[in-house]
């Protein structure tokens, strides 16, 4: 290697520091510290928090055992396949597609899609409080009392149902943003060839459009999944993870555990199990494009 070579190398190593610095304290570290913290008895109150031990697995065989942690899973694994598999993706689509075309008040549409990006998520989420709560002056209830149906407390009533349309109505942006950009790749001339040949919209959606986006949608699928995972304040902000653990997100349950509950040591061992999921997810995703890292 020639001296230049080494002082590029150099040169490159001295901009990434500052982001490796900041990498390693806010993410790797805290991570280790979590996982450090899983295997014992710490807490913010008690014999744990004056003299915290280490107690191996134990948290970790609780936690199997617990049929809220299980309950959290569940509710995690609907609220992501509803809200960002489903819901975000399908819109964000649909979207994507018709701000491609040359359609009338095309800019209006973009600004009131990446509007409910513009709102904090606790500020947007007391805002659909409002929207949703019981009695007959709420938003919602007073829409469909045109249609002649009886107020109803949406977020007691339909709970999960309620937070999986509120995050959709949130990301939807997001996913429209990064499809637009896996449709903006592809090439015009594959569709006039395709119209040519007498292909017809659908045809050519099934056939050209999804198979070419195919790469795009599994990256959106991957950020998707693992930042709605971690969903934590819109969704405390709406129901607390009520009622009855309806809407009780893996994140609240590790809220819940460690600043409720004072059980930072259990709290930690559901974070590490979230994390390796994570991990899992994101592996998946490089094994099934065949990515090289």
């Amino acid at each position: 290697m020639n001296p230049h070579e080494i002082r590029t190398q150099r040169q490159l190593l001295l901009i990434l520091l500052p982001s490796m610095l900041l990498l390693l304290a806010f993410v790797i570290y805290p991570a280790l510290y979590s996982v450090y913290l899983s295997f014992t008895n710490e807490a913010l109150t008690g014999a744990g928090a004056l003299r915290p031990r280490f107690v191996g697995f134990r948290n970790y065989t609780r936690l199997f055992s617990d049929g809220k942690f299980w309950n959290s899973l569940l509710v995690t694994f609907i609220f992501v396949v509803g809200s960002a598999v489903i819901g975000q993706f399908v819109l964000g689509l649909v979207s994507a597609m018709a701000l491609g075309r040359s359609i009338r008040f095309r800019k209006t549409l973009a600004s009131i899609i990446l509007l409910p990006n513009a709102a904090p998520e606790v500020v947007a989420g007391f805002m659909w409080i409002s929207m949703l709560a019981g009695g007959e002056n709420a938003t919602l209830s007073r829409i469909v009392a045109f249609f002649g149906v009886e107020p109803v407390d949406w977020l007691n009533t339909f709970p999960l149902t309620m937070i999986i349309i509120v995050n959709t109505w949130r990301g939807i942006a997001t996913a429209m943003i990064l499809l637009m950009a896996g449709l903006s790749t592809i090439p015009k001339d594959v569709y006039e060839a395709a119209r040519m040949d007498g292909a017809t919209p659908a045809q050519i959606f099934r056939r050209i459009t999804l198979p070419l986006m195919l790469p795009t949608i599994m990256l959106y699928m991957l950020i998707s999944a693992v930042s709605t995972i971690a969903v934590f304040g819109f969704v405390y902000a709406l129901t607390r993870g009520g009622p009855g653990g309806a809407t009780e997100l893996v994140s609240i349950y590790i809220y819940n555990q460690s600043f409720t509950a004072y059980q930072l040591g259990y709290g930690a061992a559901v974070a590490v199990i979230v994390l390796l999921i994570s991990v899992l997810i994101g592996v998946g995703y490089v094994k099934a494009m065949k990515v090289e890292v």
